[in-house]
């Protein structure tokens, strides 16, 4: 029997997620409702500006293994986070859901990627992106027995 139903490998990113109005977009240069990739000093700006926010991990191959591990199927995930607050978050919380995400985080920089969405008040989200950490993921984070031993990879 395979060790785990579903692995998935993706970009390991914390989600932000912080109410805002219109105006703390336009003040910002948010185009609202749109995604945009943003370098680090743009993600340091932003996150200094925000209102309280809510952080959880996040990123789509994250969100697959733990809605699979939500509905009892076993799940494995590979991403790459830094040694840092964000990382540890990310961990935190994959693991919560019974996730079995073992990659070794990142010395130094770059930091945890994470994604700052601003929530206006008709629910629209602006998400600005921050990849960081995740774009080092690489052959040598992925654990070749876990890999074989998944039925859906």
């Amino acid at each position: 029997m395979p060790d785990y139903d579903v692995l998935c490998i993706g970009n390991a990113i914390v989600d932000i997620i912080a109410q805002c109005d219109e105006e703390f977009l336009e003040t910002n240069g948010i185009i609202k409702g749109a995604m945009n990739l943003i370098d680090t000093q743009r993600a340091e700006l932003l996150y200094s500006r925000m209102g309280p926010a809510i952080e959880a991990s996040g990123g789509s191959a994250g969100n697959t293994a733990a809605g699979v591990a939500s509905f009892g199927g076993r799940a494995a995930f590979f991403g790459k986070v830094s040694n840092d607050a964000l990382g540890e978050i990310y961990a935190h919380d994959i693991h919560a859901q019974g996730v079995a995400f073992d990659t070794i985080p990142l010395k130094g920089e770059p930091t945890t990627a994470r994604s700052m969405i601003f929530v206006t008040p008709d629910g629209e989200r602006s998400m600005n992106t921050y990849l960081g950490a995740c774009v080092e993921l690489g052959p040598e984070d992925v654990e070749a027995d876990k890999a074989s031993g998944a039925k859906v990879t």
